[in-house]
């Protein structure tokens, strides 16, 4: 049933508390570099956590909000390039979002791996790159402003939305043939995998997308830091000193990265808070969201 499922276009899966919410297949002709396979998608609750794993038919689920004010964000949940947070840092964002009037986007994009992908490194950006250019495209019918789509990521999954952010004239699908552009119009990266130098990486996030003996000219092209350029667009960054998972010296990289091309850049850095502290960082009084709101206000 599942699978007879993903051949409908568009379809309602739910509608509350004033929120239309649609999941929509991420293809229509079927899924670029994709290797015949049994669909093993599965999730798992833990830790009142949904971990979703083993993706390989990417979706995206839109959160209308009841008064939209034309904003929209692509959320990528976080998990290592191995799971997605798709209620911590995916659904339950996207519910905060429509608050402040934003359509919400939460990105379920395919997990590295060989047995599904041709190339199993490219796949998460392929998957970016066509929701954006899916949201631009249906901009107008969804109430939409097609300049203000921005892109959000946790984790690994600020690593897909910082990737989507600097590699905008990189063609991920070769033979998509929609002209509408891929470059997010912001970035919002939430303790984010940004490098994949050695000293600094979530080696997990980076042996996931391109293997533990990836060459050194894929460990830079995956390596954000050095991939901005004076047409990235505006980031917001937020993180914690204590990060024992995804080292801070990751914001501060593409921070500094930002600054000497000149990219207007926020970044709120924490004492404290681990890693994976969601929305609410609770060794803080301060909360990030509101700092995030005020900046997405001014855009």
């Amino acid at each position: 049933m599942k699978n007879l499922l993903l051949l409908v276009p568009f379809f309602i899966i739910a509608d509350a508390a004033a929120q239309n919410i649609t999941k929509i297949n991420l293809y229509k002709n079927g899924v670029p570099n994709s290797i015949a396979a049994p669909d093993k998608e599965n999730a798992t609750f833990r830790d009142n956590v949904t971990r979703v794993a083993k993706v390989s038919l990417p979706s995206l689920t839109m959160y209308k909000p009841s008064n939209p004010n034309g904003k929209a964000v692509i959320i990528c949940p976080g998990g290592g390039y191995s799971i997605l947070a798709f209620d911590k840092e995916g659904t339950g964002v996207a519910e905060e979002l429509n608050k402040w009037g934003i359509t919400a986007f939460v990105l379920k994009y395919r997990l590295p791996d060989d047995s599904t992908m041709i190339d199993r490194s490219i796949a998460p950006l392929q998957d970016a790159q066509q929701a954006i250019r899916l949201v631009r495209a249906n901009a107008t019918d969804w109430g939409l402003n097609k300049n203000q789509i921005g892109i959000m990521g946790f984790s690994a999954g600020g690593h897909l939305a910082a990737s989507a952010s600097t590699h905008f004239s990189f063609k991920a699908d070769v033979n998509n043939k929609d002209t509408n552009s891929v470059r997010p119009d912001f970035s919002i990266l939430i303790y984010p995998v940004i490098s994949f130098d050695s000293t600094i990486t979530h080696s997990g996030s980076r042996n996931n997308l391109v293997g533990a003996r990836a060459p050194a000219e894929k460990i830079a092209f995956f390596s954000n830091e050095l991939q901005v350029s004076s047409k990235t667009p505006p980031a917001f960054l937020v993180h914690a000193g204590d990060d024992g998972g995804v080292a801070v010296e990751n914001s501060i990289r593409y921070y500094q990265a930002c600054i000497k091309n000149k990219v207007p850049v926020e970044m709120h850095l924490y004492p404290k808070g681990g890693h994976g502290f969601g929305m609410n960082n609770k060794t803080t009084d301060d909360n990030w969201l509101e700092r995030l709101k005020n900046w997405m206000n001014r855009l």
